[in-house]
């Protein structure tokens, strides 16, 4: 399933060119923290971090406290609303969780929370 969500980003940003977007979008960024519903181990969000690194596909990551920050580095359409573009984005940075957690045998993506900043 994180292969649907890592393709969505791309199948609907790629779709708008520069000249698409005359208007400038404010970037949208994601918190990553521990799950309120599950028990992660207390150095979760580090093991995350680590296996994360500070760039991954079209998503650049810091941590910043308890939690990690994630910016998507990506053009959407200007005609696309704050509201598609945060749920393309956090289906992005999921996607991205999954992905690297599926490769790790001390990681579990059900550990991990994915919102948008506002």
């Amino acid at each position: 399933m994180s292969v649907a969500y890592a393709d969505a980003r791309p199948a609907a940003f790629a779709a708008c060119g520069r000249e698409d977007t005359a208007v400038s979008l404010a970037a949208v960024r994601f918190k990553i923290t521990r799950h309120s519903g599950f028990a992660p181990p207390d150095d979760a969000l580090e093991l995350l971090t680590q296996r994360l690194g500070a760039r991954r596909e079209d998503v650049s990551f810091s941590k910043v406290g308890e939690e990690i920050w994630a910016m998507l580095e990506a053009d959407a359409p200007v005609s696309m609303t704050h509201d598609e573009r945060v749920d393309i984005g956090r289906r992005t940075v999921l996607g991205v969780v999954r992905e690297v957690c599926e490769g790790v045998p001390e990681l579990k993506s059900d550990w991990f929370a994915v919102s948008s900043e506002r």
